[in-house]
């Protein structure tokens, strides 16, 4: 409100001014005398017309700043609940990875990027015996710990996702056989080292079985998962706990 005063008397003494300056050059040129009462009325009415006529208008455009001001933040935070929202539809409710949804989506923007790549299965081991002897919310404890250890043994650029109940899956991106075959291999060791001990139980072994299916030319992403899950069914009929690359042909165990 101050500074509101402060340009509206500014505003009222260059009227003021410009008025001396009108009535000392004008009236003269014309022949005319300026009295006592032509200063007079020469100061105040520049004075009663411009100081409220400029406080209004700078006080209106104050109005309008602020509003222009809280709209452009409510936009603003408006634009990150949605951008939060979006991600959190992406997501997996409780591990936090990418859902089945946005984890194929992904996959088929890939593919039309680069051939290279192998995508990974994986199924946790033996999951029913924890639900069924230990109950559901521990089954979901195990879920965390299990998506956290694929996470950490993957890279800042691959894809890892829930496909549902105790799969996962994790696409490699450009990636040889090999690197793949390094990091699948580390997800396996990963799962297997972490201590998830249940209150009265003790420790509870978590493993995994992993199949893998290696990126053909022109394959699509439906290819790719019906030939990764026939390779982690062969991982899970060979004795669980190992990564298969090629069919019968176990990578780890």
């Amino acid at each position: 409100m101050q500074r509101i005063f402060l340009k509206s008397s500014l505003v009222a003494i260059g009227s003021v001014a410009a008025s001396l300056l009108i009535v000392v050059t004008v009236i003269p040129a014309l022949g005319g005398v300026v009295d006592g009462n032509a200063w007079l009325m020469t100061v105040l009415c520049p004075l009663a017309i411009s100081w409220p006529a400029s406080a209004f208008t700078f006080w209106q455009a104050d109005r309008l700043g602020r509003a222009h001001r809280a709209l452009s933040l409510a936009h603003a935070e408006l634009a990150d609940a949605h951008r939060q929202l979006s991600e959190r539809a992406r997501r997996d409710a409780m591990t936090g990875l990418l859902n089945r949804e946005s984890l194929f989506a992904e996959l088929d923007g890939t593919r039309g990027r680069s051939d290279r790549g192998v995508l990974l299965l994986i199924d946790a081991d033996h999951f029913k015996k924890i639900n069924d002897g230990f109950g559901h919310l521990v089954g979901d404890e195990a879920l965390l710990a299990i998506a956290a250890a694929i996470v950490r043994a993957v890279r800042g650029r691959d894809i890892v996702g829930r496909i549902g109940g105790e799969e996962f899956a994790a696409f490699v991106t450009d990636a040889t056989e090999h690197e793949a075959a390094t990091i699948a291999e580390q997800i396996r060791r990963e799962v297997e080292t972490v201590r998830f001990e249940v209150s009265g139980a003790g420790r509870i072994p978590l493993t995994v079985s992993i199949g893998a299916a290696i990126c053909a030319e022109e394959a699509s992403v439906s290819d790719l998962m019906r030939a990764a899950d026939r390779r982690l069914y062969t991982a899970k009929r060979a004795g669980r706990n190992r990564v298969i690359f090629d069919e019968g042909l176990p990578a780890a165990a």
